[in-house]
């Protein structure tokens, strides 16, 4: 088709690994650009998303979509192999609450349990622990979120699946273990082993070392506030 698509990403970003995920289960081929997210952003990348200025950003044929779920959907829309939400109506607006519920409640709360100290970090502990636990219940009797197979809750839940163990392992504290939730911690085996997942998610020592040198610039910037 001559088309052109850019992926403007970065390679510990959960939320850009989501689209190379879900372009290689479309099949689709793209071009991959690295940004440095955190000291030197491209004028391309502020150019295609000025209102948020970060990744993912996709470019297809010239024309630039903001935001890992609303790429996702794009993929799903655009190219018709392998679809990654269901086609039922209801089964797909309850992927849409599911991932709302990850991104809004979820990803933020463990974030905080990881990043933050004292009192803080204890009751953001217990708060992500019980919001682990609601999904939990819902992959009840599943292998995956959609079912049989690897779909749209499931690229956003990346995110627990493969970052949660090793920045927790950095952080010193355990959210997410196979006693708490035995069948979450399945399930991310399970989507972890996929082959088109295992492909293309980061390294987990690069991960880990990343968080640990990110934790100790915290804790020093802490110290000699105080």
């Amino acid at each position: 088709m001559g088309e052109e698509l850019k992926l403007f990403g970065s390679w510990g970003s959960p939320f850009s690994r989501r689209i190379e995920i879900a372009l290689k289960i479309k099949g689709v081929e793209y071009e991959y650009l690295e940004e440095d997210i955190f000291h030197n952003k491209s004028a391309l990348l502020l150019k295609y998303n000025p209102v948020h200025k970060k990744v993912p950003v996709l470019v297809h044929n010239s024309k630039p979509i903001a935001e890992s779920q609303v790429i996702l959907e794009y993929i799903d829309e655009t190219w018709n192999d392998n679809p990654i939400l269901p086609r039922d109506p209801y089964k797909r607006a309850m992927a849409r609450f599911w991932a709302k519920f990850i991104d809004e409640k979820c990803v933020p709360t463990i974030w905080k349990s990881f990043m933050s100290g004292g009192p803080e970090r204890e009751k953001a502990h217990e708060e992500a622990c019980e919001l682990l636990s609601t999904l939990e219940g819902e992959l009840k009797g599943k292998k995956f979120f959609g079912g049989e197979t690897v779909g749209f809750v499931d690229i956003v839940a990346s995110f627990i699946s493969h970052w949660v163990g090793p920045v927790q392992e950095a952080a010193g504290v355990d959210v997410l273990t196979e006693d708490k939730f035995p069948m979450l911690y399945k399930w991310a085996e399970e989507f972890k082993n996929c082959p088109v997942i295992k492909e293309n998610l980061p390294p987990r020592d690069k991960i880990l070392a990343f968080f640990k040198a990110r934790l100790e610039m915290l804790t020093s910037s802490y110290k000699n506030r105080v």
